[in-house]
């Protein structure tokens, strides 16, 4: 009689000269689930074999979602006379080890896989690689690599790169898989342009740009082309750091070898540009960009005119949205917006309500503070019927300004004709929705001692 294992914490004891196996002592839970394995064993026999074929028992560790129970199958089947798993039994045992976090037990099943002396495929390890990963072990994932050539099966750039891609998201991984990159190449394992990507982008991201440029550099000696990436991982380091002169210069060096830019670098550049006042230089990249095969779109257009409104030069702006238009491309929300708040900047009201006409013409709802912005503007040169054309206007679009545009606008209206305009105001305001910063109770408070004062103030006239 062989020895027993255990199914669910009791003991199945198998009389090999008949294939009938024997309860031992169990509750009458417990037996209920033993026989549903004694019946799968059954169903599973033929009469050569008391447990079946390979492929039979294959199926039923397959079927087992208790990797435990799995294994006491995979063990007992083992000390069959004559019998063998099949790889594919090793491969999906291994995975229900993985996904289920018995690593120690994985380890124990890869030595007899290796002793099985099995054919292995690199797919079984491309699956250790992820479940080391999602586990969260880096240590294992960088073993795997090893693990592979001790199993005589050569790792191919893809096993490498997932191992780098894993490894170099854990800061302190950092220089083993740069370690790992340089020793590949011994075991005939020949990193490829992702590959240096993977630790161009992890040194750019740790501050260490030198050692990207001269990983950046061996990919000309070692005859790896770089791609469009490879450039914009160093342009974006490069911006990092305030050097958008190198970014510059990286750019034409790209464009001389023929690579046409992505949208992408073209963003990384015209917002460090912005950022370093270099206006020039960017409105005439954004006007090259058509030219070298890569037509602007809507965040490059937005991204030069924040540039400008923020220097206090919102009529450049003014004429990036116009150069918008004639390229086919419709300013949006944003655009907009921050147009509309650089002209206020600048007092140029007239400009900013005609912007907000537009805006609101094509159905765009201005934001609070560009409302605010104008109506402050307006009423800070008395022009108070404009303001309130302004107010009436963002009221039909439901946008409901803001406390701070009332407490300017109500007694400026009071000033002007005695409240009676004002009410006209406050119905439209009644109409909608009052949301949270509406806070017209606020304007009312404000609007009620300014009238108590003026009503004392014509008391004393008496």
């Amino acid at each position: 009689m062989h020895r027993a294992f255990k199914v669910l914490s009791k003991t199945l004891t198998p009389i090999a000269s008949n294939g009938i196996f024997s309860l031992g002592s169990s509750s009458s839970s417990s037996s209920s689930s033993s026989s549903s394995l004694l019946f799968q064993f059954h169903s599973y026999s033929n009469s050569s074999s008391p447990i079946g074929s390979p492929t039979r028992v294959q199926k039923l560790i397959a079927s087992q979602s208790d990797p435990l129970l799995a294994k006491e199958i995979f063990d007992y089947a083992s000390l069959q006379p004559n019998f063998r798993h099949t790889y594919s039994t090793y491969l999906i045992l291994l995975l229900k080890f993985g996904r289920s976090k018995h690593f120690s037990l994985l380890d124990d099943l890869l030595r007899r896989l290796k002793s099985d002396s099995q054919p292995i495929t690199p797919t079984l390890f491309s699956y250790l690689i992820q479940i080391y990963a999602q586990a969260d072990l880096p240590d294992k994932a960088l073993n795997t690599f090893y693990t592979m050539l001790q199993f005589n099966c050569k790792p191919l750039t893809k096993h490498l790169n997932r191992i780098l891609v894993f490894l170099v998201s854990h800061r302190n991984y950092v220089r083993p898989a740069f370690d790992l990159f340089k020793d590949a190449h011994k075991h005939g394992v020949f990193p490829d342009t992702k590959s240096y990507n993977i630790l161009m982008r992890a040194f750019c991201l740790n501050g260490d740009i030198s050692i990207a440029y001269t990983l950046f550099n061996k990919m000309f000696q070692r005859d790896v082309i770089p791609d469009i990436e490879s450039y914009r991982i160093l342009m974006q380091a490069l911006c990092r750091k305030s050097q958008v002169n190198g970014a510059v210069d990286l750019l034409e060096d790209m464009l001389n070898k023929g690579f046409v830019p992505d949208s992408l670098t073209y963003t990384t550049l015209l917002n460090s540009l912005c950022r370093k006042k270099k206006l020039r230089e960017a409105y005439k990249l954004l006007c090259r960009m058509k030219v070298k095969g890569c037509n602007p779109d809507i965040v490059h257009y937005n991204t030069v005119i924040l540039g400008f409104c923020r220097e206090g030069r919102a009529s450049d702006a003014c004429k990036v949205l116009d150069d918008m238009r004639a390229n086919g491309c419709l300013p949006n929300l944003v655009s907009y917006r921050t147009l509309v708040n650089g002209l206020c900047d600048l007092g140029m009201l007239d400009e900013a309500t005609k912007y907000v006409e537009e805006m609101m013409s094509k159905g765009f709802s201005p934001h609070f503070a560009v409302i605010h912005a104008l109506v402050k503007g307006l009423c800070n040169i008395g022009r108070i019927e404009e303001a309130c054309g302004v107010l009436t206007k963002s009221l039909e679009h439901r946008e409901a300004p803001h406390t701070d545009t009332w407490m300017i606008v109500v007694p400026q209206i009071c000033e002007v004709d005695d409240g009676l305009k004002i009410g006209g105001v406050l119905e439209e305001v009644l109409k909608i929705e009052i949301k949270g910063h509406t806070r017209i109770v606020d304007a009312g408070i404000g609007l009620e001692d300014y009238l108590i004062r003026k009503i004392r103030a014509k008391s004393r006239q008496f």
